[in-house]
C-alpha cells in the first residue's frame, strides 16, 4: 500500500474520527476483532469496516492477520501511541468542565504502594472527603518495583505516590517530594521489648520477624544489621500486608519494620511501639510523581493539595 503521509494535515483531521481510533485500540488490546466487537457493542463487521477505513485513509496495513489473532504492525503502534494522548487530553478537558460546571464532584485516580496505601493516602483522603464528599476516589495499589510509573506513563492515574532515595532520574516525569519516612523497628505494646528503655540490634536477631516482601526493604534491613557485623535474622513471616504484620504483632510475638509515617498512623489502634533501636539507616523520601507536560485535572490537583497538607501532618514534611 503506498504512503499517504504526504497528505495535508487538514484533510487527515477531516477524515479521521475519534471512533475509529477507539476500535482500533479495543482490537489492539485484546486481539482479536471479534472480542473487541463485544466491548464496544458493535457488530464484528462494523469493527473490521472501521479498521479497514484507517488503513485505507493512512495507506498502511495498521493489523497483521496471525493464527493467534491479530496483532498491531509498527503503524498501528505508533499511531495508538500518540493517540492515547490525544484521549487523554479530551479527557481531562471533560473533568475540567465537569469541575466548573461542579466543583464538589469529579474522579481522580492515584497510584500507591503497601506502606503508603496504609498511611499517607487514608489520611489524604479522609480529608478530602470532608470537603468534597462527592468526589470518588480511585487508587490503584502497585509494587515498589517502579510499576505505578508504567501507569503514569500509560496516563491510566493522575498522579503516583511513592518512596525513593533521592530525585527521579526520568526525563518524562516530575517528582515532588514531600518528607523523609525513616524506618522504625516495631512491636506490639505487650512485647517484652516494649518495656525495655535501650536496645541493640544484636539482641533481637533471634526473634520472631515478619518482614516486607519487598526486595528493597529486605536490602534495606540487611544494611542496618550488616553496619553491625550482624547478618540478617531469619525470618518468620514474608508478607507485605500491613494488615497481616500489625496482626502478628498485635500477639507481643513478632517484631517487624515500619515506616514512621505508618507506625504513626496505626500505633493508637493496633497498640503498636517502635522499639528503642535506631536502624541507623538513610531514611527514603516520600514523593507525588506526576508525567511531565500533562495537563492535570482541578479534581486531582485539589486532592494533591490535600495530600501535601498530610504529609505535613505527619510531622515529617520536608520545609
Amino acid at each position: 500500500m503506498a504512503s499517504n503521509a504526504s497528505r495535508p494535515l487538514n484533510q487527515f483531521m477531516r477524515r479521521l474520527k475519534l471512533r475509529d481510533l477507539q476500535v482500533l485500540s479495543a482490537v489492539v488490546q485484546l486481539g482479536s476483532m471479534a472480542k473487541a466487537a463485544v466491548r464496544l457493542a458493535m457488530s464484528q463487521p462494523a469493527v473490521s469496516q472501521s479498521v479497514s477505513g484507517l488503513e485505507r485513509m493512512l495507506g498502511v496495513r495498521l493489523l497483521d492477520r496471525t493464527s493467534r489473532g491479530v496483532e498491531p504492525t509498527v503503524y498501528a503502534i505508533a499511531l495508538l501511541k500518540r493517540s492515547r494522548v490525544v484521549f487523554d487530553e479530551l479527557e481531562q478537558a471533560a473533568a475540567e468542565v465537569a469541575f466548573l460546571a461542579d466543583p464538589t464532584v469529579g474522579e481522580v485516580r492515584v497510584a500507591a504502594g503497601d506502606t503508603l496505601a496504609a498511611g499517607l493516602l487514608p489520611r489524604a483522603i479522609d480529608r478530602l472527603s470532608a470537603e468534597l464528599p462527592s468526589i470518588v476516589v480511585h487508587v490503584m495499589q502497585t509494587n515498589a518495583d517502579g510499576q505505578e510509573f508504567r501507569e503514569l506513563r500509560e496516563r491510566r492515574i493522575d498522579f503516583a505516590l511513592a518512596r525513593t532515595t533521592k530525585q527521579l532520574a526520568h526525563d518524562d516525569l516530575d517528582c515532588e517530594l514531600l518528607f523523609d519516612d525513616p524506618h522504625r523497628v516495631v512491636a506490639g505494646t505487650n512485647s517484652p521489648w516494649a518495656r525495655r528503655r535501650k536496645i541493640e540490634l544484636a539482641d533481637l536477631v533471634h526473634e520472631r520477624w515478619a518482614f516486607a516482601s519487598n526486595h528493597v526493604i529486605r536490602e534495606l534491613i540487611a544494611e542496618a544489621f550488616a553496619a553491625r557485623g550482624l547478618a540478617m535474622p531469619q525470618e518468620r513471616v514474608s508478607a507485605n500486608s500491613i494488615l497481616l504484620r500489625n496482626d502478628l504483632l498485635a500477639t507481643g510475638r513478632f517484631l517487624t519494620v515500619l515506616p514512621e509515617s505508618v507506625l504513626q498512623y496505626h500505633a493508637k489502634q493496633w497498640s503498636l511501639k517502635a522499639l528503642a533501636v535506631d536502624l541507623d539507616v538513610k531514611p527514603r523520601s516520600v514523593a507525588m510523581v506526576w508525567l511531565k507536560g500533562r495537563a492535570i485535572s482541578p479534581v486531582a490537583q485539589v486532592f494533591a493539595k490535600h495530600v501535601r497538607v498530610a504529609a505535613r501532618n505527619f510531622g515529617l514534611a520536608r520545609m
